[in-house]
């Protein structure tokens, strides 16, 4: 199947997305039990962290920490928002910054002033963007941020964005009750597709499109760790407790030329594989053995792969053993776990 596809569909009855590029698996997003990133709580203050200046926090959906927090006193009511998922037997992560995003706008209390995505350039485009910011939004003190997909879209579509998640946040801030409370629900798959997969794209809606379209026969094999690089190579993608463990294989050639364009080929590759498998915190990668003179190309290689994937991910730089660290937000729950 050629061409960029996105399928919409339930894994049992859960709800589930599927992005599809010429018969590959892009991206994958699977709802879960736990609370969805996104969600914006009342939550009550409960007991600081000593010498880390934080604060765990009580929600409807248990106990959630704060980070860099003052002048909170236990039992106050604060408005937090879910930045990803919790480890095993650890707290939410939360913050106070409040973000309320769509497809084309991003709506941003206490940051206020209008913004517009690097990636469109031209002037012309810019100052179109403005004005519908400006007619929608004349006197408000909130920020807001147009993404890249405005670029070229309709006046009416940006607009009523805008507009929708302007009152959504409007709404959540002038709620002045002090009970702990869910106020919005994370965005599901379904949503996060539309919001996030902007690129033209046919889209599956058909009961059972996952089957039909080799959506579950890519998950299969998602599942496994190893990732073909082609040439005999082979990239393996093993998570730990501590860390997650990425192991360049060059198969029969040990020459140092295969060891390079092996690397050269993981650093293409790992950003698909650690979106696919939900893979986040400390990753270490143990590379094929390449002379230092081209370290910078792989790290070049390896920032440009990384800088279309939209989680946030830190390149960290060498170890003495010659690994390369990355440190990557858990924005995701492990795919392992989600299909259990």
């Amino acid at each position: 199947m050629k061409g960029r596809s996105i399928i919409l569909d339930h894994m049992g009855d859960r709800e589930a997305a599927a992005l599809m590029v010429d018969g590959q698996l892009e991206d994958v997003l699977i709802d879960t039990d736990a609370p969805r990133p996104g969600t914006v709580y009342r939550a009550i203050a409960d007991r600081p962290v000593k010498g880390q200046g934080g604060m765990f926090l009580k929600t409807p959906d248990g106990s959630a920490f704060l980070r860099q927090i003052k002048g909170l006193a236990p039992g106050q009511p604060i408005l937090v928002q879910v930045t990803g998922y919790a480890e095993p037997g650890k707290a939410l992560p939360v913050t106070q910054k409040l973000l309320f995003k769509s497809r084309y706008a991003i709506v941003t209390p206490g940051a206020p002033g209008i913004n517009i995505s690097r990636q469109i350039k031209d002037e012309a485009e810019r100052d179109r963007l403005l004005e519908i910011a400006h007619d929608v939004l004349p006197d408000q003190p909130t920020g807001l941020i147009l993404r890249s997909s405005c670029g070229g879209a309709p006046v009416d579509a940006i607009a009523e964005d805008i507009a929708q998640m302007a009152e959504l946040a409007a709404r959540i801030l002038a709620d002045e009750s002090q009970e702990m409370e869910v106020l919005a629900e994370g965005d599901g798959p379904h949503l996060l597709a539309w919001r996030d997969w902007v690129a033209p794209a046919d889209v599956v809606t058909d009961a059972g499109g996952f089957e039909m379209h080799g959506v579950l026969d890519a998950l299969e094999t998602v599942r496994g760790p190893e990732v073909p690089l082609g040439a005999g190579a082979r990239l393996y993608v093993e998570p730990t407790r501590a860390l997650v463990a990425v192991d360049v294989n060059t198969g029969s050639d040990a020459s140092l030329a295969a060891g390079i364009k092996a690397n050269m080929a993981c650093a293409k590759a790992l950003p698909r594989a650690l979106r696919l498998r939900g893979l986040g915190g400390q990753i270490v990668l143990d590379l094929a053995p390449m002379p230092k003179k081209d370290r910078r190309s792989f790290e070049t290689v390896l920032r440009q792969s990384f800088r279309a994937d939209d989680i946030e991910t830190a390149l960290v730089g060498w170890t003495p053993l010659g690994h390369f660290e990355l440190q990557r937000k858990r924005a995701r729950l492990p795919l392992s776990e989600v299909l259990t």
